[in-house]
């Protein structure tokens, strides 16, 4: 076990007993002998003490000897053990929020209780939603990113240096042949592309990279723009020199932090490199100028790359905080089966702060209303390999207005199932200045919500539940009150 851990831990088990007797660090100081200062590092976990010091304070504090260096913590510090052994503090780069390890490790042991009342809290609430070391590790990921408002100037930098070293032409679009060959002939790649297909239980897999060959496995029937867009996360992980990766495109499971985090770096990497920053900046200038809604220009822009709608969606979350300092905006990605009425908002990325439309645990029906889930009715029904819509959206709840723009698409590899890839700007007069076709009267307006259960919009057609939760708060709302009138009467 690590130095630190144990310095820790005896420093934590320190304190409670001082504090149980109700003695001060002066007071202990006086019983023992020992200074103040040195039982303030002994508490701190910045020095353990030696056998004859501690048989001092096993002495004086009326506390077995064994009882006092067992790592063994009673059930008030045990959940702070079992996160400071765990791996959790290591896997993730703290330093990426600006934090530092021993920092915490202060806060930890000069308010041991209080601590340990949040971790508990944490974990209890992560155990009722079922909060997966997966869900932490992604979780944490996206504050990365929106922290950053999603923008990765290194990153930039890296791809650009990646095209002057290999001579390839940004204003021509890059096609899954220039990388292939780059793969093959400089970092020694094989590509096979009918293996995967013989394993039924890969069927959800796009690709697998072998490391000890360099071979790539591809499944079948994936598209020009996947398979550009794999070539180009294989050529992030080996430009950028990154060596702790996942393996399986999407992945299955990841080991660290580190794993997650790569893997961000390598996607972000390869849609830099398929959508380049200037380029799409230029374009998109063109739309924002024009008086009214180009829908036609805007989904030329969108084929124009060769990507898929979720990819180019998501460039448009790096692009429009740096170029346009447009950063209050959201992501969102549902999926849907034709058959049924369950959606899925599986994905989502906030910028500058939680926005309206947002994933929830408690199994309640998200607004139809929302043009996400229209573009996936639409595409159901019409079978085209790509539905697109543009929306309005006004959270009356929450006094705020969006511009969304949906595209839904066929999963290639589920059968009946589609998924649509929103962004929604939040409207505020920066929106409107940078925005000329905001007052585009053609732009359909509606009124929204989160969830049926939490929405008060009257007389909705297409309500899947009642708004139980809002009728609740509506009725605590109303006991409240009136216990104040009779506080006031009585």
């Amino acid at each position: 076990m690590k130095e630190d851990y144990i310095k820790l831990i005896f420093g934590l088990k320190l304190k409670q007993i001082r504090t149980d007797n109700k003695l001060s660090l002066f007071g202990l100081s006086k019983l023992s002998g020992l200074s103040k200062s040195y039982l303030n590092e002994i508490e701190n976990g910045k020095k353990y003490p030696k056998p004859d010091k501690i048989a001092i304070l096993s002495e004086k504090l009326d506390v077995p000897y064994d009882q006092m260096v067992s790592l063994k913590l009673d059930k008030n510090l045990a959940p702070i053990g079992d996160l400071l052994q765990s791996k959790i503090l290591k896997e993730i780069p703290l330093e990426l929020f600006g934090i530092k390890e021993n920092t915490l490790i202060d806060i930890v042991a000069n308010a041991p209780a209080k601590v340990n009342a949040f971790i508990s809290t944490i974990i209890e609430i992560a155990q009722h939603y079922s909060f997966s070391r997966e869900s932490f590790f992604l979780a944490s990921l996206r504050s990365y990113q929106e922290a950053n408002n999603n923008y990765f100037d290194d990153l930039e930098q890296s791809v650009l240096k990646f095209v002057k070293a290999y001579q390839l032409d940004l204003r021509q679009t890059v096609s899954s042949k220039d990388l292939e060959e780059i793969l093959i002939e400089e970092y020694g790649y094989s590509i096979i592309e009918n293996e995967l297909s013989k394993y039924e239980a890969l069927g959800n897999l796009r690709s697998v990279f072998v490391p000890k060959t360099h071979t790539l496995l591809l499944a079948n029937g994936i598209d020009e723009a996947q398979r550009t867009f794999i070539y180009a996360k294989e050529i992030a992980y080996n430009f950028l020199e990154i060596k702790d990766r996942l393996y399986t495109f999407p992945w299955i499971k990841f080991e660290s932090f580190d794993q997650v985090l790569n893997n961000f770096y390598a996607s972000y990497f390869a849609g830099a490199l398929v959508i380049p920053k200037d380029e799409l900046t230029l374009q998109l200038e063109t739309v924002f100028e024009k008086e009214t809604f180009d829908k036609a220009l805007f989904l030329q822009i969108l084929k124009a790359f060769n990507t898929s709608p979720e990819s180019f969606y998501q460039r448009l979350t790096n692009i429009l905080p740096k170029a346009f300092n447009i950063k209050n905006l959201f992501f969102l990605r549902i999926t849907h089966k034709a058959d049924s009425e369950k959606f899925y908002l599986n994905k989502e990325l906030h910028l500058s702060h939680q926005h309206s439309p947002r994933a929830n645990e408690t199994n309640e029906h998200y607004c139809r209303r929302w043009v996400s889930l229209k573009v996936l009715k639409d595409i159901s029904i019409s079978k085209n390999s790509h539905e697109f819509d543009i929306q309005i959206s006004n959270y009356p709840s929450h006094d705020t207005k969006y511009l969304v723009l949906s595209s839904a698409t066929k999963d290639p590899f589920r059968n009946n199932q589609y998924r649509s890839i929103s962004i929604g700007l939040l409207i505020n007069k920066q929106l409107e200045r940078k925005l000329k076709f905001l007052g585009d009267k053609t732009i359909k307006k509606q009124e929204v919500g989160v969830t049926c259960e939490r929405c008060a919009i009257s007389n909705c057609k297409v309500r899947q539940a009642p708004a139980i939760i809002l009728d609740q708060a509506a009725k605590n709302k109303k006991t409240e009150i009136i216990v104040e009138e009779l506080n006031a009467k009585f």
